[in-house]
């Protein structure tokens, strides 16, 4: 790999892009000065210090940890310019008007490092005319780097060349962007909206098209277009609303503007109902209002024939949700084109217009289909891309599907599809094990090169690629034991089967033999699967038990699991917990046991079984009073309460970390292991891990003696918190009774102050008091609860 590093960089533009592109580059360790105009009157770094005060305050947040905001300085253009030149990467993000942008390059030019790197967060406008505006020595360093929102959480960057930018740093750029911010990248032709949106806006604009033409509600539509045909929940309408009415204008006037040509542009133009919302100042969520609004509890959508808005009630009809459960795509569209149903005539309008728009425009807009796949799936969150969609469904019977109603008049364009689509019938579509079909080089173009992808052993996929599968050495019903010899063939993987990764009785006994077997045939053992790590312990079977009063089987799964934790943390060999996604209750305790972890930023981890009326007792309680003593070990006072606070606020409260750093900040993990921003190269990294540890002759080490615990001392002072929050009315009296369980296995049990365990005695506590709190009726009313509703019961 290149050695291209960035130290510092600068964003240009304080507006909602800007600062939320500082927070994640300040995520990912790297220093940012924010730059804006001065302000009016006041501090002149005013405006830049009111954005960065609101990277706090917004939730889902920007930053993986509340301090990251010091890593963000404020400047602006009148005063700072200079500090530019110690910045590696230059990052604008003003709005979207060219003439400023112009105004702008001109005035930072001076200033820019020869080495730096400058590139356009622009969403839509040519990145050649916008290189104009800059001195001829600095264009092979400007490039479009388009990030979607929020940028820390959409894996989408659309990268985009001038005809004079250097490939070896779009290249380095590339491989910075996927593996230090996590990003999924697709190399976009300089065309107006690039791919994602223009392929995105066009489907919003059939879906608007279509919904007028055959009468259909918004909130039917969004029905139609959300989670049951493998689109987000927001759906088309409200997804608008999220993205702002007056923004989904204006991209779609640069379409207008810029396309004259092409054979839909009669319809790049929003709605005149849409218009006169605009008109209005009702422009969707940031508004408090545009095609749906809230009024109290209450959704309520606008009724175009009644001229207002109605409750939100939007269904779809039984038949045609009968079609959409059909798991065979062929069959599914074949139902859908032969339905005189308007939900299903519809369905099938917008994904056949959708099929027409991509072909017809495959060649000028991306390198091939799998980049526009991608670009969907990551920037608007499509299940599929339309490519896939339709490769599923059957490529030739689609293809002439498509081209009978265009012929007859019924698509939105009567522009005939492009040759090339039907030379792609022997092959069955544009997705094969050779690589994806390319309209403007009529070839198979395989994946990147660019070493960074060595690193994603099991990376996101399209349809009719194939995955590796690696060499099994063991299974059961609940795990997977196996390796990848062409990797690593001495370390192991084990894998969890069951679904949503809950820890039911054949995953304990599984993880239990993965640990044996590693330890007499290999040099260390990796825990990975696909997110999410792990959902806690099997509910149901914990449910079904105590349904039948056998609490004395629970008592021994409980010890089986607690005995399947310190397996994990005294195995001979190096464990690994490679953790992404949901880390869950027993999960999250499965993890706290490793020798290491290795985390993926997007990992959201905790001890959430308070939520079901318990506390943890797969040795969670054990692992915060250990770390406490050792902590209060290296202390003056050497008082294990100072640290025992802290752990039993987050158990009591069951607090799930909001990244993998903060699960650091919450004492999950520790400050020596690693975060990675790419969730696709968490097992390459593990991997390396294990094999890092293995080398430098691992061993475990001993299970600790004379565990200072802060006892009876600890629990009052912890029953002190509660009875305010009692009396407060924030807590139930079973609350209270949770978190006096959780504070006395944090606490060691009911002992003197300073007295000194082992681990096997805190076990034994915590293991009591989860089983006493089974026989709670409360506890089972909160249990059966989440197994019906699969929301927490607070009684």
């Amino acid at each position: 790999m290149s050695n291209f590093i960035v130290r510092k960089a600068a964003v240009l533009g304080a507006g909602v892009m800007g600062a939320q592109i500082a927070a994640h580059l300040a995520n990912a360790e790297v220093p940012v000065v924010l730059f804006d105009l001065p302000a009016k009157e006041g501090d002149a770094n005013g405006i830049v210090r009111k954005a960065i005060d609101a990277l706090r305050k917004l939730e889902p947040s920007p930053l993986a940890t509340k301090d990251r905001v010091a890593y963000i300085d404020a400047a602006n253009y009148a005063q700072h310019l200079d500090r530019l030149r110690g910045c590696d990467l230059i990052i604008e993000a003003i709005a979207e008007k060219t003439e400023w942008k112009d105004d702008l390059y001109r005035k930072i030019a001076p200033f820019v490092s020869p080495d730096a790197i400058i590139a356009s967060n622009t969403s839509g406008l040519s990145i050649n005319r916008l290189a104009e505006a800059l001195p001829e020595a600095l264009r092979p360093r400007f490039c479009g780097i388009h990030f979607f929102n929020p940028p820390r959480y959409m894996h989408l960057v659309e990268l985009i060349a001038t005809r004079n930018t250097e490939p070896a740093l779009l290249d380095d750029l590339e491989s910075w962007l996927v593996s230090r911010l996590g990003k999924g990248i697709v190399r976009a032709l300089d065309t107006p909206n690039f791919v994602a949106n223009r392929v995105g806006v066009f489907s919003m604009l059939a879906v608007m098209h279509h919904t007028e033409r055959l009468g259909l509600g918004f909130d039917v539509v969004d029905a139609l277009t959300g989670p049951i045909i493998g689109r987000p929940k927001s759906a088309t309408y409200r997804t608008a609303d999220v993205v702002g009415l007056d923004t989904l204008a204006h991209v779609v006037k640069t379409m207008q503007d810029t396309l004259a040509g092409d054979p839909w542009h009669r319809h790049y133009g929003v709605p005149g109902w849409l218009a006169a919302l605009i008109a209005k100042g009702a422009l969707g969520q940031k508004t408090r209002g545009g095609i749906f609004r809230k009024d109290g509890r209450t959704i309520r959508v606008l009724d175009l024939a009644l001229q207002d808005y109605r409750d939100s009630a939007g269904e779809i009809d039984p038949a045609v949700l009968a079609i959409l459960k059909n798991r065979n795509p062929a069959e599914k569209f074949a139902q859908l084109r032969a339905s005189e149903h308007p939900q299903a005539q519809f369905l099938w309008a917008i994904f056949r217009d959708i099929f027409h728009y991509t072909a017809f425009h495959l060649a000028e807009i991306a390198s091939n289909a799998r980049d526009l796949d991608f670009a969907m799936r990551w920037g608007f969150g499509w299940a599929q891309g339309p490519f896939e969609t339709w490769q599923a469904a059957g490529w030739p019977v689609i293809a002439e599907a498509v081209r009978a109603d265009v012929e007859a008049g019924r698509a939105m364009s009567d522009a005939p599809l492009p040759a090339w689509v039907f030379g792609r019938v022997a092959a069955e579509g544009v997705h094969t094990a050779q690589g994806s079909y390319s309209a403007s080089r009529d070839a198979f173009e395989p994946r990147s090169a660019l070493p960074v992808y060595q690193r994603q052993i099991f990376p996101e996929r399209v349809l009719g690629e194939k995955a590796v599968a690696g060499a099994t050495v063991w299974e059961n019903e609940g795990v997977r034991l196996w390796t990848l010899p062409q990797i690593d063939a001495e370390i192991a993987i084990v894998s969890v089967k069951s679904r949503n990764h809950t820890l039911g009785r054949e995953v304990i006994v599984g993880m239990q033999e993965a640990v044996a077997r590693a330890e007499a045939g290999f040099k260390g053992l990796v825990l990975w699967h696909e997110a999410p790590f792990a959902f806690g312990a099997n509910l149901k079977e914990v449910a079904e038990a105590i349904a039948v009063g056998d609490f004395e089987l629970l008592e021994q799964y409980v010890a089986e699991f607690q005995n399947t934790s310190m397996a994990l943390k005294y195995a001979s060999v190096p464990v690994i917990a490679a953790v992404q996604g949901m880390a869950l209750g027993g999960g999250c305790e499965f993890l706290m046991h490793a020798a290491k972890r290795v985390i993926a930023l997007e990992s959201y981890i905790g001890l959430v079984e308070a939520g079901v009326g318990l506390i943890p007792a797969g040795g969670g309680c054990k692992e915060f009073a250990v770390r406490a003593a050792q902590l209060a070990a290296k202390t003056a006072g050497n008082d294990p309460f100072e640290f025992i606070q802290p752990a039993f606020t987050t158990i009591a409260m069951a607090t799930v970390s909001k990244s993998g750093a903060e699960a650091r900040e919450l004492g999950f993990a520790v400050d020596t292991d690693r975060i990675v921003f790419n969730a696709n190269e968490l097992l390459y990294v593990a991997l390396r891990e294990a094999r890092g540890l293995a080398e430098a002759g691992y061993y475990p080490r001993l299970s600790p003696r004379g565990i200072k615990v802060a006892g009876r001392t600890g629990i009052a002072n912890c029953e002190l918190m509660l009875a305010n929050m009692k009396e407060g009315g924030m807590i139930s009296a079973h609350d209270y009774a949770v978190a006096r369980a959780a504070a006395t296995a944090l606490c060691g049990g009911d002992v003197e102050t300073g007295s000194l365990v082992d681990e096997q005695w805190l076990l034994t506590v915590e293991r009591k008091l989860f089983v006493d709190l089974l026989k709670n009726p409360k506890t089972q009313q909160r249990i059966r609860h989440m197994l019906e509703t699969g929301k927490p019961l607070r009684n």
